[in-house]
């Protein structure tokens, strides 16, 4: 089976600062470091380190050679992103010592994806192949429908939150993955969550899937000391994405999920922070 991501691809600027800032407060950062990030490429690397086929689906600007170099490093394919003229998406990435962070996004190259794109992209996928789509790209509606038609499991991360794109999406959706903040959010908007397969992602206190007709499946999180929480769960979908395709049944594919994030944010960085297979097996053997 294979796994295609329609996903944004960032430069990450990481600044550590004493304190998550104020409105109108100016901050000396203690700490800067750039490297790759976006959602989409934070699940693309975690599926493949997890031991997926990972297609990329997706755009960088001019000048991403390094970008894209390590993106493939990691194991990702990528013959479906374009080069063009709009520059690379980047985010703006606070991180305080307590390895809580606050992001600002520039979408750039994510936000010229269309529909024939993502068409072409999935020419050769099959059903039962997965489609992971995020709220940081344009033809979000256009990918899900033609991967729904051709069979295809399609993973959705309400993020960043908007509740017209969720709405837009969900009649394709399988699996509605949302932090506990972004569900709050959509059951204040539709007055429930809806009635498909949802994970809820909830920080240190694990993550519980809601699937109807059915108990609620929960999978605490693994004790560890957090250095930076950036992609945590983002390597949480990838991985949970990547362990679902390989069989692995939802209880055991989460427990992947929860190692993984737990070891990602015990290391600096997004994308270079996430974890192998193998080092997944040895957290939990320990």
């Amino acid at each position: 089976m294979a796994i295609y991501n329609l996903g944004s691809i960032n430069i990450d600027h990481v600044y550590r600062v004493p304190h998550l800032p104020a409105a109108g407060e100016t901050l000396s950062a203690l700490g800067y470091a750039q490297g790759l990030g976006g959602k989409g490429a934070n699940q693309s690397v975690a599926a493949a380190r997890a031991g997926a086929c990972v297609y990329h689906i997706g755009a960088v600007g001019p000048g991403s050679d390094g970008v894209l170099a390590e993106l493939a490093g990691y194991g990702v394919d990528l013959r479906h992103v374009a080069v063009g003229v709009e520059p690379t998406g980047h985010a703006i990435i606070n991180v305080d010592p307590a390895a809580e962070n606050s992001i600002v996004i520039y979408p750039g190259a994510n936000r010229v994806l269309s529909g024939d794109m993502a068409g072409a992209a999935l020419a050769g996928a099959r059903a039962g192949d997965t489609l992971l789509v995020q709220n940081e790209t344009s033809a979000q509606v256009e990918a899900a429908a033609l991967a729904a038609a051709r069979g295809m499991r399609v993973i959705y991360s309400a993020a960043p939150f908007e509740i017209a794109a969720v709405r837009a999406v969900l009649p394709q959706v399988s699996l509605l993955v949302m932090n506990e903040g972004e569900a709050a959010q959509l059951r204040a908007a539709e007055g429930t969550l809806p009635p498909l397969d949802c994970l809820i992602t909830k920080g240190a206190q694990g993550a519980e899937w809601l699937s109807a007709g059915a108990e609620p499946l929960f999978m605490p999180a693994f004790k560890v000391t957090p250095v930076d929480t950036t992609g945590a769960g983002d390597t949480f979908i990838g991985t949970l994405a990547a362990a679902l395709d390989l069989g692995l049944p939802r209880e055991a594919a989460m427990r992947r999920a929860a190692a993984a994030s737990a070891l990602q944010v015990t290391r600096q960085g997004a994308a270079q922070a996430i974890p192998t297979a193998a080092e997944v097996d040895a957290f939990l053997q320990r």
